[in-house]
């Protein structure tokens, strides 16, 4: 099983810088869902800053939420 969510930080860029439980960081680049269905409400930014920790993934207020393991496969990670 892959590492979870531990921590959101919603940046300018349709980007999120995540923390998981073991220690990485990574970025995770929304911008190819911003077209697609219910990922469309993230274009307001005002919205998609309400990026929230939910059982170890990410959710917005509407209910939209992405893999975990999604975020962790496809996030570039940071050197620390």
């Amino acid at each position: 099983m892959n590492p979870r969510v531990n921590e959101v930080i919603p940046r300018d860029d349709y980007k999120l810088t995540l923390i998981f439980t073991n220690g990485e960081t990574g970025i995770y680049d929304c911008a190819d869902l911003l077209n697609f269905g219910v990922f469309q409400e993230l274009q307001d930014k005002n919205y998609f800053n309400k990026v929230e920790i939910m059982d170890g993934t990410i959710v917005w207020p509407n209910e939209q939420d992405i893999c975990p393991d999604t975020l962790y496969l496809d996030s570039i990670k940071q050197k620390t």
